[in-house]
C-alpha cells in the first residue's frame, strides 16, 4: 500500500496564489523547489469566471453545437463527428492514445514547474475546465503525487501533447507517478492521499494537454540556472585575473563606458569590485591579457543583455492561455487558433542555450590558461601543489582541464537551433511545428554541461588563487573574493597531492544548483 506524507497545512512555506493574476518565474521556481504551496484563489468571483467556461460549453452541447475536440475528433480528425453517447468517453481516449513518450522522465522539480505552468494557464478561465480539474492538480502537488513524465515525444505545436497526457491520466488515476522517491500506481497514490480520481468533462483533457506547459516550465527553471551561472563565470572570471596576475585595465569604467550595452557595464563593473585595490592601481605585466580574461564581460555581457528578452517571452507564455479551442464563456464564442505554438519559448530556448554554452567555452579557456606554464604566470604546471621530489609524479588539474573541453565540447554541439528543424505531423495537420520543448531540453542539458565546467573551474580558481598568494604574500584580496575562497575551502582541500576530484565536483555542483553563494546584488 502506498503511504502518502503530503505536507503538513501549519508548513512554513509561503504560498503562491493561482487565479487570473499574473504570475512571476519565480513563482513557478519556488514551487518547483518546493519552497512554496501552489493554492487555489478561493474568491468567489474567481471561482464564478472559471465555472462559465464548462456550463457555457454544456449549453452549447445541449444546442448539438459542433466544437472540436468535443463533439469531433483531434487534429487532422475534426471532420470525424462525435456520437453524443460517446463524447464523454472523448477525453479518455484523448488522453489513453498519446500515451508513447519515451526518454528519461522529468526530475519531480521539473515536474512540478510543469504542473504549475499548467495550472497557471487554465486559470485564465478560458479552456473551459472545471475548477474541480484546478482543485485536483493544486491537490496533487500538495500531495507530493508528481505524474511520470516521459521527457520526449513533443514537436512543440499542438501543445506538448504526449507528455500532458501523463498528468491528463494521474489526474484521474492512472499510470505512474512520483510519491515519496519512489514510482507508484497513480490510482493507488490518489487512494492514499484520499483523493479521489477525475472523471474529466468534454474539453478537459484536450485543456490539459493542448498547450506549451511542459516547454514553458522548464524554460523557467532555465532562465534561473542561467541567470545564475552568469554570475558564476563573472566571480570565476575576477579569480582568474587575479590568479593570471592579469591586468585590472582592461575592465576600467571609462574603458566600459564607450560601448553602452548596459549588461555588459554590469559585468565589467562586478569584475571590477571583486579585483584587490592593489591590482587596480597598475598596469600588470602584460598591456594586453588573452581574449578569455580581457573580453570576459564581452562574453558574459551577452547573456547578461539578453535575459530581459527571455524573460520577457517565458513571462508572456507562462501568463497566457494557449490552449485550443479558447473558450469565451462571457462573450459566449468557441474560437479556434494555434495559441499551443511554442515558438516564442523555441526561440527562447535556442538562444539561451548559445548564451550558456558561450560561458562554458570562456570557463574551458580559462582553465586552459590556469594549468599552462607558458600562460599562467608563474604558477605551477597544471597548478599542481605538490613539492620537493614528488613533484615529478604529481599532475595536478591535467585530467580536470581534458573533462572540461570534453564538457565544453558537448554543450557547444548543442547549440544547433532545435526550432530549425520543424516538421510535418499528424496528417500534415500539423505541418509547421516550434520544437520549442526540444530547445527547452537541449538548453536544461546545456545548462547542466556549463555547471559542470563551473564546478571544476571553482576548483582551479580557488588553488590558482592560493598559489598566487603564496607567491606574492602582500597580495590583498577583495573581501567578496576572500570570502569566497574561505567558502570553497570549507568544501575542497587544496590539490596537494593527486586525489580523485569528482566528489569535490559533484559537492560544488549541489551548490552550484543549490544558488548556495550570493555573488552579486
Amino acid at each position: 500500500m502506498v503511504k502518502i506524507n503530503p505536507v503538513p497545512s501549519t508548513s512554513p512555506r509561503r504560498t503562491i496564489c493561482f487565479d487570473r493574476n499574473r504570475l512571476q518565474l519565480e513563482d513557478i521556481a519556488a514551487v518547483a523547489d518546493g519552497s512554496a504551496r501552489a493554492v487555489l484563489s478561493s474568491d468567489p468571483a474567481f471561482r464564478a469566471a472559471i465555472a462559465r467556461g464548462p456550463a457555457f460549453l454544456d449549453r452549447l452541447l445541449q444546442e448539438e453545437g459542433v466544437i472540436y475536440g468535443v463533439t469531433t475528433g483531434y487534429g487532422d480528425s475534426c471532420t470525424v463527428p462525435v456520437p453524443a453517447e460517446l463524447v464523454a468517453e472523448l477525453p479518455h481516449q484523448l488522453y489513453t492514445y498519446h500515451g508513447c513518450g519515451l526518454g528519461a522522465f522529468l526530475t519531480p522539480a521539473q515536474t512540478r514547474a510543469v504542473m504549475a505552468t499548467r495550472l497557471a494557464s487554465l486559470c485564465k478561465g478560458f479552456s473551459g475546465v472545471s475548477v474541480a480539474l484546478l482543485e485536483q492538480i493544486v491537490g496533487l502537488l500538495d500531495a507530493g503525487i508528481l505524474p511520470l513524465i516521459p521527457s520526449e515525444g513533443s514537436v512543440g505545436a499542438s501543445g506538448d501533447l504526449t507528455p500532458l497526457s501523463y498528468l491528463a491520466a494521474v489526474l484521474c488515476g492512472e499510470r505512474e507517478a512520483w510519491c515519496n522517491g519512489e514510482h507508484v500506481a497513480a490510482g493507488e497514490a490518489l487512494v492514499a492521499a484520499g483523493m479521489a480520481p477525475l472523471r474529466l468533462r468534454p474539453k478537459e483533457a484536450l485543456a490539459i494537454m493542448n498547450g506549451t506547459a511542459v516547454m514553458t516550465g522548464l524554460a523557467v527553471l532555465a532562465y534561473g540556472s542561467a541567470e545564475y551561472l552568469g554570475q558564476l563565470t563573472t566571480r570565476i572570471t575576477a579569480m582568474a585575473s587575479i590568479a593570471l596576475d592579469g591586468n585590472a585595465d582592461h575592465f576600467d569604467e571609462v574603458l566600459f563606458s564607450v560601448k553602452p550595452h548596459p549588461g555588459m557595464q554590469r559585468i565589467a563593473a562586478r569584475i571590477r569590485g571583486d579585483l584587490p585595490r592593489a591590482e587596480r592601481a597598475r598596469n600588470g605585466n602584460r598591456v594586453q591579457d588573452r581574449y578569455s580574461i580581457r573580453c570576459a564581460p564581452h562574453v558574459i555581457g551577452v547573456l547578461e543583455d539578453s535575459l530581459p528578452f527571455f524573460r520577457q517571452l517565458i513571462d508572456n507564455e507562462l501568463n497566457s492561455a494557449n490552449d485550443n479551442p479558447i473558450i469565451d464563456a462571457d462573450g459566449e464564442h468557441v474560437l479556434h487558433g494555434g495559441h499551443f505554438y511554442g515558438g516564442h519559448i523555441a526561440l527562447a530556448m535556442d538562444t539561451l542555450k548559445n548564451t550558456v554554452a558561450n560561458l562554458a567555452d570562456l570557463m574551458d579557456r580559462q582553465i586552459a590558461l590556469l594549468v599552462d606554464a607558458r600562460y599562467n604566470n608563474g604558477l605551477p604546471p597544471n597548478l599542481s601543489g605538490a613539492t620537493g621530489p614528488r613533484i615529478a609524479i604529481n599532475h595536478g588539474l591535467k585530467a580536470l582541464q581534458i573533462s572540461c573541453s570534453a564538457w565544453t565540447a558537448e554543450a557547444l554541439k548543442l547549440t544547433m537551433p532545435a526550432s530549425a528543424f520543424s516538421r510535418s505531423t499528424e496528417c500534415h495537420n500539423q505541418d509547421k511545428v516550434s520544437m520549442g520543448t526540444i530547445a527547452a531540453r537541449d538548453c536544461l542539458r546545456v545548462i547542466e554541461l556549463t555547471e559542470q565546467v563551473g564546478a571544476a573551474l571553482l576548483i582551479a580558481v580557488q588553488q590558482a588563487v592560493r598559489l598566487r598568494c603564496e607567491l606574492d604574500p602582500k597580495l590583498a584580496l577583495s573581501a567578496a573574493v576572500a570570502a569566497m575562497m574561505a567558502s570553497l575551502a570549507a568544501d575542497v582541500a587544496p590539490v596537494e597531492e593527486d586525489r580523485r576530484l569528482d566528489l569535490d565536483l559533484h559537492l560544488l555542483l549541489t551548490r552550484i544548483r543549490g544558488k548556495a553563494w550570493r555573488l552579486y546584488v
